[in-house]
């Protein structure tokens, strides 16, 4: 806490006015990211890889190793990228056998491989226009499992789970079911599982556990299901040492780790805790548990807000969080006796750490950091009232500087975060672009709104027929409840997200009175044309959400209800974006210029659902801090980037 001489002696500066060290270059480079974190097995020493985004080569994902000297290398050159687009957001686009490396290339989707002498060459064809994900590497056939994703003229994409022989001969073992995920192997390589469902459910709604057995051959024998539990969803289905599969289910609530029973058909409770060992299947290959060599379960559980990592007792399901610093996780892997994975907490970005079994931790790889001398906001987790009579959940960042302090008798303004999804979650991990606001004298709420994961499923189905509804009340709610508490000014409330968190912008700023301005990054303005052109993965996510009813959809969507928006608006699209075709945000813009409302549109040529070139990233978040100092019309702000506001005399 700072005392209160140094309270006086921190210049006296308006909120949003404060100078900061981090600068829209430390949010660029945060976008730097590890992900698919896999171990080579089929090595003497078990070895480390990971997908790195790299920002500044226009968000290029590589293949990162660690060699012998503990220094990590990049496999791929430029243009070569490991990414898939299986469901559009991809995952697990590459696998590794015995410093062979197997992976899906950005530009056609189609697996190469890349031996140990650096020699790349095409798997399966780059011509035929399918996709690849969740790549699995059979060694005991020298083939590989995976899920497929094949175009059908005039209708969705058919999903397969497939075989990939090493010439790049495929050979369909499940197909049938709108989606597939999780294609695991058991240690004998005799038994292939996997995740199955169908529309209108999203995976964290209703899935199915399938399996089929492998012979000598390498050919799969005829799919059966294992599991479908009623109302209940699955995740990360593996196997132990001892060829005894697991799974986590909420079948009980919370996302839990269940085990086959012993000699007999279905599955038991290992967990019991009121957590989450679970996470939304947005992406392919998420990891939250593991089985070191030595037999022991590893696993990770986050519960209101807050990660936790330690180890599991197999006899009485009790969980033992470690006395680690970090209170995020994800990726977790075993590498031997000891486990690694991707860690961070509120001062430290995410790293990829190894923790041996002493509990010693090491930083094996590091993303980019903040100034070291710079103050730090920390999350404060937060519970408030909301509509309905249920309570909300999010983090609150106060505004924090070591040499500035507002004016006594001014409050901060607010800005509200919403996350994307809209199932999914807020993090603790460092946020170079929380920090970047708050630094300057924002305060900052990152809403999980009803709807939101690491609550419980019904938590997570509250946003079921009501999502442009209580995701918007938590966030209205909210900002009135920090302003009774005196904490933020609530005639300065703003509101920015991303995606489906774009939407919640959107209707913030239509259906309530609560923001003074808002951002939209690459936001839902019609549903109607939501449902009409996105991509197979959601095609049915809003029936659920929502509804069909073309009323309802229509009330819900801001753009039909343009005349009730009068602030200013800023909106930030991709060219690109299958997920929001940018035609979303360009009506909406035209609808606003028409009435006269300030509004401001920059948009990146090269861009899809989401930015990932560095310079691109740097001119979002610059453009946001223009667009917040000229419409709350700060004084004393002097290194903005010019900004085209139309309708706008500041």
């Amino acid at each position: 806490m700072m005392s209160t001489q140094e309270s006086t002696e921190r210049e006296i500066r308006p909120y949003g006015s404060w100078p900061s060290a981090i600068t829209a270059d430390h949010v660029a480079a945060a976008g730097r990211k590890l992900s698919d974190v896999c171990v080579d097995t089929g090595v003497e020493t078990p070895t480390l890889y990971w997908i790195e985004s790299r920002p500044d080569e226009a968000g290029r994902n590589t293949i990162m190793r660690l060699d012998d000297r503990g220094e990590a290398v990049s496999l791929l050159d430029a243009p070569l990228s490991a990414r898939s687009a299986v469901h559009e957001y991809g995952g697990a686009a590459f696998t590794v056998h015995g410093q062979t490396v197997w992976f899906v290339n950005a530009a056609d989707q189609a697996i190469y491989r890349r031996d140990a002498d650096a020699t790349i060459r095409p798997v399966t064809a780059s011509d035929d226009d399918v996709r690849f994900a969740d790549l699995q590497y059979d060694a005991r056939r020298e083939q590989m499992v995976v899920v497929a994703e094949t175009p059908v003229e005039g209708g969705e994409p058919k999903a397969t789970i497939e075989i990939v022989t090493a010439d790049g001969r495929r050979h369909v073992v499940a197909e049938g079911h709108d989606f597939y995920a999780s294609p695991r192997l058991c240690p004998g390589g005799e038994r292939l599982v996997w995740l199955a469902w169908n529309h209108p459910d999203m995976p964290w709604d209703a899935t199915e556990l399938w399996q089929a057995e492998i012979d000598d051959d390498g050919m799969p024998g005829v799919p059966r299901c294992l599991w479908a539990p009623a109302d209940a969803s699955l995740f990360g289905p593996r196997f132990d040492p001892n060829g005894r599969l697991h799974i986590v289910c909420d079948e009980n609530e919370w996302w839990n780790i269940y085990r086959e029973r012993s000699g007999q058909d279905g599955f038991e409770a290992v967990t019991r805790e009121r957590a989450e060992f679970g996470v939304p299947q947005w992406v392919f290959g998420q990891s939250t548990y593991t089985f070191t060599a030595d037999g022991r379960l590893i696993a990770m559980a986050s519960a209101d807000g807050l990660w936790q990592l330690g180890e599991v007792d197999p006899n009485n399901g009790a969980f033992s969080p470690w006395p680690l610093a970090w209170d995020f996780y994800e990726q977790l892997q075993a590498v031997g006796d000891r486990v690694v994975v991707v860690a961070a907490n509120a001062r430290t970005p995410k790293q990829l750490v190894a923790i041996e079994r002493d509990g010693t931790a090491r930083v094996l790889r590091a993303t980019d950091g903040l100034p070291g001398d710079t103050a730090l906001a920390a999350p404060q987790p937060m519970s408030w009232p909301t509509a309905d009579g249920d309570t909300a959940h999010g983090l609150y960042y106060a505004p924090a500087s070591h040499v500035c302090r507002g004016p006594d008798d001014e409050r901060p303004p607010l800005i509200l975060k919403c996350h994307g999804g809209p199932t999914g979650a807020t993090s603790t991990a460092l946020d170079a672009r929380i920090q970047y606001w708050t630094s300057r004298g924002y305060a900052l709420l990152d809403v999980n709104y009803r709807g939101s994961t690491g609550y419980g499923r019904t938590y997570r189905q509250k946003l079921t027929d009501a999502w442009g509804v209580a995701d918007v009340a938590d966030c209205e709610y909210g900002a009135r409840h920090l302003t009774e508490l005196g904490r933020v000014d609530g005639e300065r409330v703003l509101i920015s997200g991303s995606s489906a968190g774009g939407y919640t912008v959107l209707c913030v700023l239509t259906f309530t009175d609560v923001a003074a301005a808002g951002a939209s990054y690459y936001g839902i303005g019609d549903l109607r044309r939501l449902m009409a052109s996105t991509h197979k993965f959601e095609s049915r996510y809003l029936h659920r959400l929502i509804g069909a009813d073309d009323v309802l959809l229509t009330e819900r969507s801001p753009l039909a209800h343009a005349e009730r928006l009068a602030c200013p608006v800023l909106f930030l699209q991709g060219l690109k974006d299958k997920v929001v075709p940018p035609d979303q945000a360009e009506t909406m813009v035209e609808a606003l210029r028409e009435r006269g409302v300030a509004v401001a549109y920059v948009v990146f040529p090269e861009e899809r659902h989401g930015f990932r070139d560095a310079d691109n990233i740097r001119t979002a978040i610059e453009s946001e801090r223009a667009f917040y100092t000229r419409v709350l019309r700060i004084a004393g702000v002097e290194d903005c980037r010019p900004l085209t506001i139309d309708n706008f005399d500041g």
